[in-house]
């Protein structure tokens, strides 16, 4: 077949008759092998071919059409996913699970397999690794894929795809990597989209702005804050760091210093960012920024000396 490369061996009949001057088909009867036979329901599959099924599910997968994607999978498949709760068993509800998958840009890996072939049916179960084109993270995680043959082709019966278990929140970072976090939070703000922004943080996410006393507990909210600090078009470098690595989280803390486009001015704060594994990426969990403290201080006795003379106190909150 070379919609898929499969191959199908099955009994025939033919019986000729001339007629009108040529050799025509008076009979033709195909059946499939009787019971017992290797080919009743698809040839013979080797290992190698079996590992190859992959392929079609993964370039379904990278043409980024959840439609495409789910139409690999048979009419009674069950999916059970890497990153939802919810068992998928029919096509819609598979389909619903890849419309949020493809968006992340998925392209995978088989990084081990073992492979068990039976009669119409074939199994691949092993480790595999996911590159999100969205933002270059990789997941590794396990699988099990059981195909059947189905309409002239092989299909996915059941597909199992767990976490690592000894990695259950997310692939270990070296500090290297956590202090490469930020540039996906920097390359945010570059779109001056404050959408994009606030999806860099997680569902429980806080932010302690820089220049709001109002914390920042969801997405309205951290949105409504980037609405106005993206008027003054940032971007930052990172002037010092200390990452540090947890199970399942990891933490940055240290300077950064902004360049505003909109004015060309440059400001400079304290920055904490701890980073938790959601949805299949990092994300940030908590984010505190604040203004230098010394250089506050400083500018504070200078803006007091234009205070009112009858305001013989300024207060100065630690």
């Amino acid at each position: 077949m070379g919609a898929d490369g499969s191959k199908v061996m099955a009994r025939y009949t033919f019986i000729y008759t001339f007629e009108d001057g040529q050799w025509k088909i008076l009979h033709h009867h195909s059946s499939k092998m009787p019971d017992g036979h290797e080919n009743k329901m698809g040839s013979k599959m080797t290992d190698d071919q079996v590992r190859n099924l992959f392929f079609l599910w993964n370039d379904a997968l990278d043409t980024q059409d959840p439609d495409i994607v789910a139409k690999r999978y048979a009419k009674n498949a069950v999916l059970l996913p890497t990153v939802s709760d919810k068992p998928r068993t029919d096509y819609e509800s598979i389909k619903d699970y890849f419309e949020t998958f493809c968006k992340l840009k998925p392209q995978g890996k088989i990084l081990e397999s073992h492979v068990l072939v039976g009669n119409g049916w074939c199994k691949d179960v092993g480790i595999y690794e996911f590159t999100m084109g969205a933002n270059g993270s990789k997941v590794k995680a396990r699988y099990s894929f059981i195909y059947i043959f189905e309409d002239g082709q092989w299909k996915i019966s059941h597909h199992h795809s767990s976490t690592m278990p000894e990695e259950m929140n997310g692939p270990n970072l070296t500090p290297q990597d956590v202090k490469s976090l930020f540039s996906l939070w920097n390359d945010a703000l570059a779109t001056l989209d404050s959408d994009k922004v606030a999806k860099r943080y997680a569902k429980d996410a806080v932010l302690l702005p820089t220049v709001s006393d109002i914390p920042r507990t969801d997405y309205k909210s951290i949105k409504n804050y980037f609405d106005s600090f993206l008027q003054k078009k940032p971007q930052g470098v990172i002037l010092e760091s200390f990452p540090s690595v947890g199970k399942g989280w990891c933490k940055d803390v240290g300077i950064y210093e902004f360049t505003m486009g909109a004015d060309g001015s440059k400001v400079k704060a304290r920055y904490t960012f701890v980073y938790v594994f959601e949805d299949g990426e990092w994300k940030i969990s908590h984010h505190h920024s604040s203004i230098m403290p010394e250089s506050h201080l400083v500018n504070g006795d200078q803006s007091a000396s234009s205070l009112d003379a009858s305001d013989k106190k300024v207060k100065v909150s630690a």
